[in-house]
């Protein structure tokens, strides 16, 4: 079977043809041009879709279903995307505008739940039932999959993991609320937190990488001055890594999966990351007599967000 997974993004709209494997036998990209009408944009959707059907060198009667992966909250029932910022989107119909053009099953997902169901299909969670994706960039995303299939709640808005609260009336985030997980522990937040330290300790070897510039200090500066031996560099990191082990041990707690993968431009350190993670998160295990939750680093890279959105129509 071969279904059409689509990526919607604010840069650009990404297709392929994915089998039941969750391979992408063919992809290929257009600009989205969030500016224009949404009506516009899924024309452009659409003859995306047929092109790398065609490209694959198949028919679009071979396939089986179309899905779509967006950022903000989708009304799954209706095919109705709610809300999206990073599209400028309010309550657009995008499964009837999408079935304009083709005569098949429509799914519509949110990006993050789509990523982590593609890691549950082929990627790094692909062995068990139960797993948690998230992603640590510019804020937090996460995704749930309980007995492989995605949990959203039942609106469609849940598993926003970045906005759970891991210190009480902290630094106030983007949703409202003070403490957020993102505020702590997203890709930004190490940015931040490694500019302070870089102003704090001016011979740190953070300074030295950057000519001195913090605007050139990214997510991997404090990890490479670390590596260095930098004092600063290595407390910058060691205090990231317990905020993002409050979080992670959150989600453990109250979901107990057997996997949590993460990914994400952080995600992107792996077992400089993952293993003083773990020695964190074993300090703070509430018990010692149940299997423990296994953390790996994502391993569906770009690919994610088509084979997520292509999965969705096999994991109904």
């Amino acid at each position: 079977m071969y279904y059409l997974g689509v990526d919607l993004g604010g840069m650009s709209i990404k297709a392929g043809v994915v089998n039941d494997k969750g391979e992408i036998l063919y992809s290929d990209k257009v600009p989205t041009g969030r500016e224009r009408h949404y009506t516009h944009i899924f024309k452009d959707m659409a003859d995306l879709c047929n092109k790398v059907v065609s490209g694959a060198g198949l028919d679009i009667s071979c396939i089986e279903s179309i899905g779509i992966g967006s950022p903000g909250i989708p009304d799954k029932k209706a095919g109705i995307l709610i809300s999206s910022n990073n599209l400028g989107f309010t309550n657009v119909p995008v499964r009837d505008e999408m079935q304009k053009y083709f005569n098949l099953p429509i799914y519509l997902e949110n990006d993050a739940n789509a990523a982590a169901l593609a890691e549950s299909v082929a990627g790094a969670s692909r062995d068990v039932e139960h797993s948690v994706l998230i992603t640590l960039g510019t804020g937090i995303g996460g995704g749930i999959i309980i007995g492989n299939k995605i949990f959203s709640g039942f609106n469609g808005a849940g598993s926003e993991l970045g906005h759970t609260c891991i210190v009480h009336n902290g630094l106030k985030c983007s949703c409202g609320r003070r403490g957020c997980f993102e505020k702590y522990a997203s890709a930004s937040a190490l940015i931040y937190q490694t500019k302070k330290a870089a102003a704090r300790h001016p011979e740190s070897l953070i300074n030295t990488m950057t000519g001195g510039n913090p605007d050139k200090i990214d997510a991997r500066t404090a990890f490479d001055a670390q590596k260095a031996g930098d004092a600063a560099g290595d407390a910058v990191v060691r205090k990231y890594i317990e905020y993002l082990a409050d979080g992670v041990m959150n989600i453990i707690n109250t979901l107990f999966p057997e996997v949590i993968v993460i990914g994400g431009g952080v995600g992107n350190e792996g077992e400089n990351l993952f293993v003083p993670l773990r020695k964190e998160l074993k300090k703070r295990l509430y018990t010692e007599d149940v299997e423990e939750t296994k953390i790996r680093g994502a391993e569906m890279g770009n690919k994610a967000g088509i084979v997520g959105a292509a999965m969705l129509g096999r994991n109904i």
